[in-house]
C-alpha cells in the first residue's frame, strides 16, 4: 500500500503504540527510514503478551511488517527477541525465509531490553543521540501488537477497541487476555479468579514503569499488565513514596558509589545522565551546574537505579523525574545538538540479568504461565458490562466526540474523530448506549 493511504487507515483506525506514552503510529511511517525494527523484547518483567501473540499469529505480523517495510522503502526489517523466547523464535523461523530483507536479532534477557533506544543499539549498532528521536538514525521502531493491531485494521477493517493484558501476581489463575479498551481494572482483574490477598494494590503497566491505579481507573491503548499485590509488598511501599523523605534519605544515605551511574543503561550508551551527581546535587541543594538538572531530560524512567543499583535503596529515578516535570513546568526545554560520549566498552558486563531484577523485587515467584485466553471471553463469562473511553490515550490532541448522549452503537464504531494535528480516532469497545460524553471521555453501556 502506497504510504500516505496507509498513514490515513492507521490514523482512522485508532492505531497508537500498544505500550509506552502511546505514540501514533502513522506519525512514525517515514520515508527516512532505513531500518524498521520490531520490539518482542518484554522489556518489563512479568509481562507476557507479545511473545504470546507472536507464537499465535507470526505469520500474519511477518507479513504486515514486510508490508510496513515495503511501503516506507525500509532496506531491512529486524526482530528484536529474546533468545529464550524459544516457542516465539520458532513461530517466526516458520515463515521468515519467505522474506529475504527480514531478520531476527536474538537479544539477551537483561532489563532495559525493550527500552527503544537500547534495543535499536543491539539490533542495529546505531546510538541515538541523547533527546533525539529513532528516525534520526534512519530506524522506527513498532512492538508486536501494534503491527498485529496493524494487520487487522489492513485485512479485517477492525479498528483499535479492545487489548490484550497480562494479568498476574496474587491471582488464583494468571491470564492474557482481549479485553475491551475502557473496561474498568476490578472488571479486567476478575479474568484471572480469586484476588488471593486481603488489600490488593494494582499496579498496571509493569513493576518498574508502572504506576498504581485504582481498581475503577480504565484500560487504555497502552495498557499491557495488571499485577495484583498486597499493599505491604516492598514495591508497592516504594510506589508509594514521599519526595521530601527521598530527599532526605538521599542527604543523609548517599555515599557517591556511582553504582547508579556504572548501570544506567542510557549512560552506557554515552548519554550524559548521571544519576550519581544528580542526588549530590539535589540532596544539597548545589545548583552551581546547571548541567546536572539539565540531563535530568536524558533519563528514561526505567527505574534500574532505585530497583536494582541502589545499595541503600534511594530513588534517583523518581527525583529525577519529580526534576523533569518541575523544570517542563517552568518552560525548560529539552537540550539540543547534545551529542554523545563513545559507547562504554564495558557496556556488556553491566547489563541487569532479568532473573535477578525479579528476585530484588521480589517479584520471581509470580513468574509463571499467564496463557493467552481466547478472544471474546469476557463475552462469554458476562465479566464486563460498562466501558469509560478516555479521548486522551495517545500522544497528541484528544479525538473530538462525534456521537450523543444516548446513542446506540456497534463495536467498532467511531465515537471520536482524529483532532486537527497530531492525534487519532476513538472507536466503541462495547455494543451499548452512550451513557455520557464529556471533553475528557465517553461512557458506554453494554445492552
Amino acid at each position: 500500500m502506497e504510504m500516505q493511504a496507509l498513514k490515513q487507515v492507521l490514523r482512522e483506525s485508532g492505531i497508537v503504540g500498544a505500550g509506552g506514552a502511546g505514540f501514533p503510529t502513522y506519525a512514525k511511517l517515514d520515508e527516512r527510514a532505513e531500518v524498521i525494527l520490531m520490539n518482542c523484547a518484554e522489556c518489563e518483567p512479568l509481562l507476557k503478551l507479545h511473545r504470546q501473540l507472536m507464537e499465535q499469529c507470526a505469520e500474519e505480523i511477518l507479513r504486515t511488517f514486510d508490508g510496513m517495510a515495503r511501503a516506507v522503502g525500509a532496506g531491512e526489517a529486524v526482530i528484536g527477541i529474546k533468545r529464550e523466547y524459544k516457542s516465539a523464535v520458532k513461530a517466526i523461523e516458520r515463515y521468515i525465509d519467505r522474506y529475504p530483507h527480514m531478520r531476527v536479532q536474538l537479544l539477551d534477557s537483561a532489563y532495559p531490553m525493550g527500552d527503544e533506544v537500547v534495543l535499536i543499539y543491539e539490533a542495529t549498532g546505531r546510538v541515538i543521540r541523547p533527546g533525539g528521536l529513532p528516525i534520526e538514525e534512519g530506524v522506527a521502531v513498532f512492538n508486536v501488537e501494534t503491527v498485529y493491531n496493524v494487520c487487522r485494521a489492513l485485512e479485517k477493517q477492525i479498528p483499535v477497541a479492545d487489548k490484550l493484558v497480562s494479568i498476574v501476581g496474587e491471582v488464583s489463575h494468571p491470564v492474557t487476555v482481549r479485553v475491551p479498551i475502557g473496561a474498568s481494572i476490578r472488571d479486567v482483574v476478575a479474568h484471572a479468579g480469586e484476588i488471593l490477598v486481603k488489600n490488593p494494590a494494582y499496579l498496571v503497566g509493569g513493576p518498574m514503569m508502572g504506576n498504581l491505579q485504582e481498581e475503577t481507573d480504565v484500560v487504555t491503548k497502552t495498557t499491557n499488565a495488571v499485577i495484583v499485590l498486597d499493599k505491604s509488598h516492598s514495591l508497592i511501599q516504594r510506589k508509594n513514596r514521599n519526595a521530601a523523605i527521598d530527599l532526605k534519605r538521599a542527604a543523609s544515605a548517599c555515599c557517591q558509589c556511582e553504582t547508579c551511574t556504572s548501570l544506567c543503561p542510557r549512560h552506557a550508551l554515552g548519554h550524559p545522565i548521571e544519576p550519581h551527581k544528580f542526588m549530590r546535587s539535589a540532596a544539597n541543594k548545589d545548583f552551581q551546574d546547571t548541567n546536572v538538572f539539565l540531563n535530568t531530560f536524558f533519563c528514561s524512567s526505567c527505574g534500574l537505579c532505585e530497583n536494582f543499583s541502589c545499595p541503600q535503596g534511594l530513588a534517583p529515578r523518581s527525583l529525577i523525574a519529580d526534576y523533569k516535570l518541575g523544570l517542563r513546568k517552568a518552560g525548560v526545554k529539552v537540550p539540543q545538538d547534545v551529542k554523545p560520549a563513545p559507547v562504554n566498552k564495558g557496556r556488556d558486563y553491566r547489563k541487569a540479568p532479568e532473573e535477578r531484577l525479579e528476585a530484588r523485587l521480589g517479584l520471581s515467584k509470580y513468574n509463571v504461565d499467564a496463557p493467552l485466553q481466547e478472544d471474546g471471553y469476557w463475552e462469554k463469562e458476562n465479566l464486563i458490562h460498562k466501558v469509560k473511553l478516555l479521548l486522551s490515550q495517545h500522544i497528541g490532541a484528544p479525538a473530538v466526540p462525534v456521537v450523543e448522549k444516548g446513542a446506540e452503537v456497534r463495536k467498532g464504531d467511531c465515537i471520536a474523530r482524529p483532532a486537527e494535528g497530531l492525534s487519532v480516532g476513538i472507536h466503541a469497545s462495547v455494543d451499548g448506549i452512550v451513557q455520557e460524553v464529556t471533553e475528557k471521555y465517553i461512557t458506554i453501556v453494554r445492552q
